[in-house]
């Protein structure tokens, strides 16, 4: 059973129709016993990182990823994985992951300007190896968003794309990983790397 946080500020919709195309087992909830008895965990997100960390369950998605099994952060959701964001303020994330949240300045080195929010279709260049990217070639995926995270000397950086700046596109380390464009959106890469994602939940379920 694969668990989606609800925290009313979730892509819930499209996360959940990926999920029944690829025939996984699923459940939408806020409650802390249901999501901590999943096989996995997902965690999406759309509009503003200090509203999200008002709303998030901190306590429940810090628990559930003490035990080991698979966590997900799509998009916003990715970003809250991480220490800090300067979104509104610099606010604290849940700190699952070392990194820090910034906003794409929309000016280029050479004083070029640039559209922001970041939209549409990017290359992912596959960075290191991960079970995410198992058997999986590199292609386009589909990103919405206005600040990016900055993993430049990071050890979590898994495939990264180029906007302008260094674009942190999947991040993982050990069982927590995160995807900040929309694999639910992103054609058939994006449905292989959710596909992958349920595959470690069920090879964990099986060696218990």
């Amino acid at each position: 059973m694969i668990g989606i946080v609800d925290y009313r500020m979730g892509n819930l919709f499209s996360v959940s129709k990926a999920l029944e195309r690829l025939g996984a087992n699923y459940l939408i909830s806020a409650d802390k016993k249901e999501l901590l008895n999943t096989d996995a965990l997902i965690l999406p997100g759309v509009g503003s990182f200090r509203d999200a960390m008002d709303r998030l369950p901190v306590d429940t998605i810090k628990e559930f990823a003490e035990t080991g099994k698979p966590l997900l952060g799509i998009c916003l959701g990715m970003q809250l994985l991480f220490e800090t964001s300067e979104e509104n303020g610099l606010t604290k994330g849940l700190g699952l992951l070392p990194g820090s949240v910034r906003r794409f300045p929309g000016q280029t080195k050479d004083g070029g300007s640039y559209k922001v929010p970041h939209m549409g279709w990017n290359r992912l260049n596959f960075v290191k190896p991960s079970p995410l990217l198992e058997n999986l070639k590199e292609d386009y995926v589909y990103f919405v968003h206005s600040y990016y995270v900055d993993a430049s000397n990071s050890d979590v950086l898994i495939a990264k794309a180029d906007y302008h700046e260094q674009v942190a596109a999947v991040v993982g380390k050990d069982h927590i990983f995160g995807m900040q464009f929309h694999p639910e959106k992103s054609s058939q890469l994006g449905m292989a790397l959710l596909s992958n994602f349920l595959k470690m939940a069920v090879e964990r379920e099986a060696v218990r």
